[in-house]
């Protein structure tokens, strides 16, 4: 498992202009300059690159903002095994949930997602019912874990805590008639947006051509316009197959595609709001069997608290904000199972994203479906839609299989289920890499890679900005290795220091300096 990418894996402006101005030397010519055009760098569209590229076909990946720059860096983090999904009847769902976490704790990106508990508190609001209910879906948990094949090693089996543990791992829980508690152990990632990155920086070892502020226009089954959105430059890419990855702007690359955009929004909290919280939170939405708000620890002492699901009619904005009502509905909510109750002023910022759900008429958002659906044009474009990020590897495969089949092409195996990302090594190797245990959770074994970067200078190992542990190196190594072009990459994707507005203010200079460097 422990693979070791050379510097193909390097994306850089330097690579990105050489890569374009080959593509633009192809135009004129009658035959396809490249295999397979995916549209879209969010995880799915990167997880499609990666595929066809590790299968030997030429890929093109174009992405009009930046790696991760649409819903893919706006979820609650989680890599979760579909446990929600077996209430509402959906097992199939709930089993490639499950499988594809396992695929990722285990094989592609261990250096990535850890096991988190996740305790529900038994507080007086919650009835003799409502707890077996809860433990019952646990116990459903536990079997899809078996079935997925994931050791007990990596993602323990559900159980009954004391109160003191519920308040060991929540402090600030309302120990008030506190009768216990319940926890379910899952998956999360150290960073939705580092996901993507790696993704598509291992479909570039495997020659993938990775190209970000590169947008696309009048894409048909076999070509579309691509726009270097840096000078303004456009031409005519002939490709052999083409897949729609756009996300929530599907329908602006294809016709005939119809969502239905859900807003799920999350505030951003520090972790001395919640005395050190280190499990994940999850409180019962009164009135709701199959809802929760939750509180999640995140990196740079932060906690994470959603998240909504709101129907998002109109126009799509680049990010989206959250209303005044979500955010109300959302602390009303946290406070309820709070001994101190927490208020906007606690909050230091807040994120909004869109899910691509498939338009399936009338109902709550929450309970349309998160089944994937791949879409197939008469002129062989196809597009895929829905789904989460957790099963991005499997909606990748599923893409891919369906153009082949498509245009009558072949290709190689699908190799995802095994290939690791760059950084990733097993966990005990991981363990002994020779760096800070925050860098490796967050680059695997290319933490040494980032320490180098510092070239011996200490300075740029400290902290950047008070609210957060991000230094100069990992900024550098962002521009360097990364595909990081401004300043905005570097804060608000490769880094999350942007979730927070007044540490991003503070952090601007340094990343302004990385990118002169």
């Amino acid at each position: 498992m422990n693979v070791q990418y050379s510097h193909s894996a390097s994306l850089t402006a330097a690579r990105r202009a050489r890569e374009l101005a080959a593509l633009r030397e192809a135009v004129g010519r009658p035959e396809p300059t490249v295999d397979l055009l995916v549209v879209g760098g969010g995880v799915t569209g990167a997880g499609v690159a990666l595929d066809a590229a590790s299968r030997g076909l030429s890929v093109v990946l174009a992405e009009k903002h930046d790696l991760g720059f649409g819903t893919s860096r706006w979820s609650s983090k989680l890599v979760h095994g579909g446990l929600r999904y077996l209430a509402s009847g959906s097992v199939g769902i709930a089993h490639e949930s499950a499988v594809e976490r396992g695929v990722l704790m285990e094989r592609t990106a261990p250096h990535l997602v850890r096991a988190l508990p996740q305790i529900v508190p038994l507080l007086p609001g919650t009835g003799a019912s409502g707890a077996s209910l809860v433990r019952v879906g646990f116990l459903a948990g536990d079997a899809l874990r078996l079935a997925a094949r994931t050791p007990s090693a990596t993602l323990p089996r559900s159980r009954r805590l004391s109160r003191a543990e519920v308040l060991r791992y929540a402090p600030t829980v309302d120990a008030a008639g506190l009768r216990g508690g319940l926890v379910f152990w899952d998956g999360q990632l150290t960073d939705d947006a580092r996901l993507v990155a790696a993704i598509a920086r291992t479909a570039a070892a495997h020659g993938a051509k990775v190209l970000t502020r590169c947008s696309v226009s009048d894409a048909t089954g076999s070509s579309a316009t691509l726009t270097d959105e840096l000078t303004g430059e456009s031409f005519l890419l002939r490709a052999s197959m083409v897949v729609n990855a756009a996300g929530v702007w599907a329908g602006e690359v294809a016709d005939g595609i119809t969502l239905r955009p859900s807003r799920g929004t999350h505030l951003v909290f520090r972790q001395e709001s919640f005395s050190g919280l280190t499990a994940g939170l999850t409180i019962p939405i009164p009135g709701e069997t199959n809802r929760f708000v939750l509180a999640l620890p995140a990196p740079d002492d932060r906690v994470y608290v959603g998240l909504t699901d709101e129907d998002a009619p109109g126009a799509i904005p680049d990010e989206p904000q959250p209303t005044d009502a979500e955010v109300d509905f959302l602390l009303r909510t946290l406070n309820t199972a709070l001994r101190a109750p927490l208020s906007r002023e606690d909050m230091i910022g807040s994120f909004a994203g869109l899910r691509p759900l498939l338009d399936t008429g009338s109902g709550r958002t929450a309970d349309v479906s998160r089944k994937h659906a791949v879409l197939t044009a008469p002129d062989g474009l196809v597009t895929v839609v829905g789904g989460k990020l957790t099963t991005y590897r499997r909606m990748a495969e599923d893409a891919l299989d369906a153009v082949l089949t498509a245009n009558g092409r072949s290709a190689g195996p699908c190799r995802t289920r095994s290939l690791p990302l760059v950084g990733a090594a097993d966990r005990a190797t991981l363990a002994h890499v020779k760096a800070p245990l925050r860098l490796v959770q967050r680059y695997g074994t290319e933490a040494v890679d980032v320490l180098a970067e510092a070239g011996g200078d200490p300075e740029l190992l400290r902290p950047i900005a008070p609210g957060t542990q991000t230094t100069a190196a990992e900024l550098r190594y962002a521009v360097r290795h990364e595909g990081a072009l401004d300043t905005s990459d570097l804060l608000d994707r490769r880094t999350r220091i942007g979730l927070a507005p007044t540490t991003r203010d503070a952090a601007l200079h340094a990343a302004e300096s990385a990118l002169a460097d």
